[in-house]
């Protein structure tokens, strides 16, 4: 175990290991660290770097900024992970004047390549990671396995490595997941509410602060239908609701639900239903 200080990184003591590669001893080829390190109280930042391997950066305190290439800038907080990989150049870091506390792990090999092309998330993103006594264990606790450099110990943090970064970026999804679902039903109920003016879907992404596609995107694969169609659905829904419950005429009820054309509105009852809104009523009415 390597602990130094370094004022250009840190004004607090800073760990790295660089372990030694023998491949004849290691029993496990498809994948090998690199090499490894704890950077707490880190004020360099990095511009325009390139990197010959791959390796996932996870911030536990502290804040700042990551780029990719011209991308866009992305802000980073304690909790939150980001990648680095070779072919293109990043500009991250703390912000000027501030810190981050960093952990890093570099890896290499043909598992590393198998994990970027089938469920790594999207490489170029900030995601977010729950801090906690058990996640700062866990990196400990590869870091002495790293620091101890015999190939036993280097093969289990490899295996342990795959473990953990298979588990943040699966629980990430999760969350994307969860995030989205609970967006669905804002958006619904928000929709349900107003149902005689119905909001465009840009009032609706302005009110729910996400993109129009983003929103086109999510409703879609929540209700199965795009979102002027599921607005359509739920419009027609309430329809046949008021016309078994009310005296209302389909001009009437069509002009309640936001349909200026009667005629308009009754095409769209039809397709969807079957029936006209007068056949409906009589066929399913008392």
């Amino acid at each position: 175990m390597t602990q130094y200080m370094d004022y250009t990184i840190s004004p607090v003591p800073i760990r790295v290991f660089s372990p030694p590669f023998d491949p004849v001893r290691r029993r496990i080829k498809s994948i090998a660290l690199v090499n490894a390190g704890h950077l707490p109280g880190r004020t360099l930042q990095r511009e325009n770097v390139q990197f010959h391997h791959w390796a996932i950066v996870l911030i536990t305190g502290g804040q700042g900024h990551y780029r990719v290439d011209v991308g866009e800038t992305q802000r980073v907080e304690a909790g939150s992970w980001f990648c680095v990989y070779p072919g293109v150049l990043f500009d991250y870091g703390p912000d000027p004047g501030g810190y981050w506390d960093e952990y890093y792990f570099t890896a290499e090999g043909e598992r590393v390549e198998e994990w970027r092309r089938g469920w790594l998330p999207p490489e170029g993103q900030v995601h977010g990671l729950a801090v906690s006594e058990a996640l700062l264990q866990r990196l400990e606790n590869l870091l002495r396995l790293v620091g101890s450099g015999t190939p036993g110990n280097l093969d289990r943090a490899a295996m342990q490595l795959e473990q953990f970064v298979y588990e943040i970026a699966a629980g990430g999804e999760e969350r994307e997941a969860g995030r989205r679902e609970l967006l669905v039903q804002k958006v619904i109920e928000d929709i349900q509410s107003v149902l005689h003016l119905p909001p465009t879907v840009s009032d609706m992404a302005a009110r729910h602060h996400v993109s129009v596609s983003t929103l086109r995107r999510i409703v879609h694969e929540y209700t199965g239908y795009p979102f002027n169609e599921f607005l359509h659905r739920l419009r027609t829904g309430e329809a046949g609701h008021m016309l078994l419950n009310t005296d209302m005429s389909v001009k009437e009820l069509g002009e309640r639900l936001g349909y200026r054309d009667m005629f308009y509105f009754s095409r769209v009852f039809k397709r969807i239903t079957g029936v006209s809104p007068r056949e409906y009523r009589s066929r399913v009415g008392p």
